[in-house]
């Protein structure tokens, strides 16, 4: 019987036979079970994987040869059986690691990865650092199939092709991404695994790679047998594995999407722990653009392989017919796609993760900004108390899109302000539009406006004197509830909504002169660069003071939103304070 307690580092399982090794699988496959369903996490991925993380630590002499996990969301396997046992069968631990490679925890991990389609590219650079300083040891990329769908994904692959010198790329091929696969590429790969690997169409080998396929991706033997024979290859080759995502948890075998990332649940039915009954902004979303696109035929939806952040779920999909478009994971390519989209005379609104984003900066600012096509944008997850993972943070997409000429960038604070701007965004014609989708629900008509044409108007919710408080999006009842207890201190503060973050409302600024002598900027984002920053330059060379309060220009990893809030005094109470100490 197998202790897992007992399994410190991979030398710990070097000597095993096959036997027990499949009792090492059967005990990590249900140490992960347990731990995922009180903890939640990425479930598919990681019990589809393990099979094959058993038999590459069986294989390879990590961290001597080095493996590097495109995404890493699949890597709690690996980090069970180098060094960190103790998070998966301790709950008091579940949460000491991360849920993606991380270099601080172990030197069994090399980057700290949670974007998709990157391993390959950063496996190549330390195949050539390996080459230039004389080394021999293995250079291994994981890749899923679905980041294949992501351009540095191909281009890791185009130039690791070239190397010439032992460079192994483990293709991890379960016919799904997030969601169902998109893109011509994965015609290929089902005609690979439809010929057990015997296809003339073969995209690896067409740039240069040598080629091993194996059916029986979760098949231990046949791993461990594959990884020998190509251990020390001398030229560039692509280990194409045929796995079940979910394995071994029937109901992660049967949804598979679902499973994907999966909140707490019943370990005996799957069926979720605890299910929200509040309304979800990917709900609002989905079930708003799903009455639009019945009236207009010209509207759609575009995502990057994230359905579900857009509310999507299959059968909305299939509800919105062509009108839904998932083009993979491609930011760049939906960007590209929803700029030409609108030149034609369509109304594209593509969804996205506010990190993710960041990866089609370029095509955000040549091809739609200077084109100044009417695509619409709407970011999810932009916000501090949104997803705290240091490479998920949602909080550099004010800077990033805001100072972007051409592009309108709407900050609702609340639903219906939401809404408004989104049906707006849709309407008009002559801008690109990014919509920062808020975390708060419920607000006052007085609130907004359904007209947006006047560019970088403010609302003005109250006219008071001496102090102006700007709360963008969802800062914005954080402003109203600071004025609330500076009036109880004698101080009468005028709150403002200002709607827009890519401009400013140089009237209101220019009035505010003359009865007020502090302005204060809240932005659920970063002050460097954001819009906080740029009423401070506009009072510059003036009297005026002004505090901007949001989130410093650094990387926090699995923080306390509480704390964060706290400190940047984006609570009621800290920033009432904040505000009275300045006037003393």
């Amino acid at each position: 019987m197998i202790d897992l307690k007992n399994i410190h580092s991979p030398a710990d399982i070097k000597g095993m036979s096959l036997d027990e090794l499949t009792q090492l699988a059967d005990a990590l496959r249900a140490a992960l079970l347990e731990k995922l369903s009180r903890n939640g996490g990425h479930a598919g991925p990681n019990l589809g994987f393990l099979e094959a993380t058993i038999a590459l630590h069986y294989v390879f002499n990590s961290p001597v040869d080095k493996i590097v996990f495109d995404v890493s969301h699949q890597t709690y396997v690996h980090k069970m059986l180098t060094g960190r046992m103790e998070a998966f069968l301790d709950p008091a631990k579940y949460k000491s690691v991360t849920g993606f490679t991380n270099p601080k925890e172990s030197e069994h991990d090399f980057f700290t990865i949670g974007h998709t389609s990157t391993g390959v590219s950063l496996a190549g650079g330390l195949v050539k650092a390996r080459d230039m300083m004389g080394g021999k040891e293995n250079i291994i990329a994981v890749v899923g199939d679905g980041s294949l769908s992501g351009g540095e994904a191909f281009e890791g692959l185009d130039f690791g092709a070239t190397l010439g010198t032992n460079f192994i790329v483990v293709v991890n091929d379960n016919d799904m991404s997030i969601a169902e696969n998109h893109g011509g590429l994965y015609a290929d790969l089902h005609l690979l695994r439809s010929t057990d690997g015997q296809a003339e169409n073969n995209f690896f080998r067409s740039l240069g790679f040598a080629y091993r396929y194996v059916p029986y991706g979760n098949d231990l033997k046949s791993l461990i047998d594959i990884f020998e024979e190509v251990k020390d290859y001398p030229h560039p080759i692509v280990v194409h594995l045929n796995t079940q995502k979910g394995k071994g948890y029937a109901p992660a075998e049967a949804h598979k999407e679902l499973f994907h990332f999966h909140s707490p649940f019943d370990l005996a039915t799957g069926d979720p722990l605890h299910i929200s009954e509040s309304e979800s902004y990917d709900d609002i979303f989905a079930t708003h653009m799903l009455e639009r696109m019945k009236k207009d035929k010209r509207i759609a939806v575009i995502t990057a392989g994230t359905p579900g952040v857009l509310g999507f779920t299959p059968d909305r999909r299939r509800e919105a017919g062509s009108q839904f478009i998932d083009v993979g994971i491609a930011e760049q390519e939906a960007v590209a796609l929803a700029s030409g989209m609108a030149k034609g005379g369509a109304r594209p609104v593509f969804g996205v993760v506010s990190s993710f984003l960041q990866r089609a900066y370029d095509q955000l600012s040549q091809d739609v900004a200077i084109n100044g096509n009417p695509m619409v944008l709407n970011i999810f997850y932009g916000s501090i108390a949104g997803m705290t993972d240091v490479t998920h943070l949602g909080w550099f997409d004010i800077p990033l899109v805001a100072n972007i000429p051409g592009w309108v960038y709407l900050a609702p604070s609340c639903k219906q302000e939401y809404l408004s701007m989104l049906d707006w965004a849709i309407n008009q014609t002559k801008y690109p539009v990014a919509v920062r989708v808020p975390n708060t629900m419920a607000c006052d008509k007085e609130l907004y406006i359904a007209n947006y044409d006047d560019l970088n108007k403010n609302v003005v919710l109250h006219r008071g004197k001496r102090v102006a408080i700007f709360g963008a999006g969802s800062c914005l009842q954080v402003a109203r509830d600071a004025a609330a207890i500076l009036k109880s201190n004698g101080i009468d503060a005028t709150v403002v909504n200002p709607r827009f973050l890519s401009g400013l409302d140089t009237e209101l600024l220019e009035a505010l002169k003359a009865d007020h002598e502090l302005v204060v900027t809240l932005e659920d984002g970063a002050i460097d660069g954001g819009y906080g920053e740029k009423i401070a330059r506009y009072y510059g060379d003036s009297d005026m003071k002004v505090q901007c309060h949001g989130m410093s220009k650094e990387f926090l990893d699995r923080y306390s939103i509480p704390d964060v809030l706290k400190q940047c005094c984006l609570t009621p109470d800290t920033l009432a304070l904040s505000v009275l100490k300045s006037l003393q």
